[in-house]
C-alpha cells in the first residue's frame, strides 16, 4: 500500500538564514508527518541578527503559484504567514475567500530582532479582507497591539484585544502571551460562541526562539490538516513547540537569536502540561 502524506500550504515570505517564514513552516509540516508545500510571497536579507533588506514577489506570480498547488496537490490546510503589500493581501483573500479548508493566519509584522516586515497601510488590508475568512488568527502581542491599537501588556489587555480581534473575525483567536514579563507563559484561546481557553507552561530560558510564532501556526496548521479539531489542534502545536525549544536551547547557530530544534530526538521529549 503506498503511504499517504498529508498535503498542508504555506503562503509567507523566505528567510534566508533558515530560522523562520518559509524555511520553519516546511520544517514543522515534516516534523509532524504532513507533505509541506509553499506559495513564497517575498524573500527577505537576513540572518539570526536582523533582517538587511525585503523584496516582494510580483502579486502576478505570487497567485500563479497559488494556482499551480490548488490545482494538481489540493491541501487539506493553509498556513499564511509574511504579507508585506496591501495588494497581495487582497488577492490572496479574493482567491481564497470560497475555500473550506482551515486556515491559521500569523500575522507577521515584527521579527524577533525587533524589525518590522510590513507595510502601515498593509494592516488596513488585512482587517478588512484576510482576518474574516481566516479559521484561526495566531498574533504575538506586538501583533495584536499593531491590530488592536493600544499596548498589549499584560494578560487583562489580552482578555480586551482578543474580544476587539475577535469582532474582526469572528471565528477563532490565540493570543500569544510568550513576550510577558511572567514567569509562565499563558496563551489564550477564544472561539465561537464565547469560549476560552488559557494553555499554560513555564518560560524556557533560551536565546534560540527565532521563528517560534512562524513554527507554531505551522504546527496548528499540520494538526488541522490530519483532522484535529482547533483545541486539539493548538495543544498538541503548543507542545512541539515547547519540546523544539527546550530541546534546542544548547545549540549555537550564528550569533543572534538561534532557531528552534525542529527535529528534536522525540525519545527525549517532555510533555507540558497545559490547562
Amino acid at each position: 500500500m503506498k503511504k499517504k502524506y498529508v498535503p498542508v500550504l504555506s503562503i509567507a515570505g523566505s528567510d534566508s538564514s533558515g530560522g523562520a517564514g518559509i524555511q520553519a513552516d516546511l520544517k514543522s509540516f515534516s516534523a509532524l508527518g504532513c507533505y509541506g508545500m509553499t506559495v513564497l510571497t517575498a524573500t527577505t536579507a537576513q540572518n539570526t541578527k536582523g533582517v538587511r533588506g525585503i523584496h516582494g514577489i510580483p502579486v502576478g506570480h505570487i497567485i500563479d503559484q497559488l494556482d499551480a498547488i490548488l490545482d494538481d496537490i489540493p491541501p487539506k490546510a493553509i498556513k499564511i504567514g509574511m504579507l508585506d503589500r496591501p495588494e497581495v493581501v487582497e488577492a490572496l483573500a479574493n482567491r481564497l475567500k470560497n475555500f473550506s479548508i482551515p486556515i491559521v493566519f500569523d500575522p507577521v509584522m515584527v521579527a524577533t530582532s525587533g524589525d518590522r516586515l510590513i507595510q502601515e497601510e498593509t494592516i488596513a488590508s488585512i482587517k478588512e479582507y484576510l482576518m474574516p475568512i481566516a479559521t484561526l488568527l495566531t498574533p504575538n502581542l506586538d501583533e495584536a497591539a499593531l491590530l488592536c491599537g493600544f499596548e498589549v501588556n499584560s494578560f487583562d489587555l489580552m482578555k480586551k484585544a482578543g474580544k476587539k480581534l475577535f469582532d474582526l473575525n469572528n471565528q477563532a483567536i490565540l493570543i500569544k502571551g510568550g513576550h510577558l514579563d511572567n514567569e509562565v507563559i499563558q496563551d489564550l484561546l477564544i472561539l465561537k460562541h464565547g469560549e476560552s481557553f488559557v494553555f499554560e507552561n513555564s518560560k524556557i530560558t533560551s536565546k534560540n526562539v527565532h521563528g517560534t510564532g512562524c513554527s507554531l501556526s505551522s504546527a496548528i496548521a499540520a494538526e488541522l490538516a490530519k483532522g484535529e479539531v482547533l483545541q486539539e489542534a493548538v495543544l498538541k502545536a503548543r507542545n512541539y513547540i515547547f519540546q523544539a525549544i527546550l530541546l534546542g536551547r544548547s545549540v549555537q547557530i550564528g550569533h543572534g537569536n538561534g532557531p528552534l530544534n525542529h527535529f528534536f530526538n522525540p525519545q527525549k521529549q517532555i510533555i507540558n502540561e497545559v490547562e
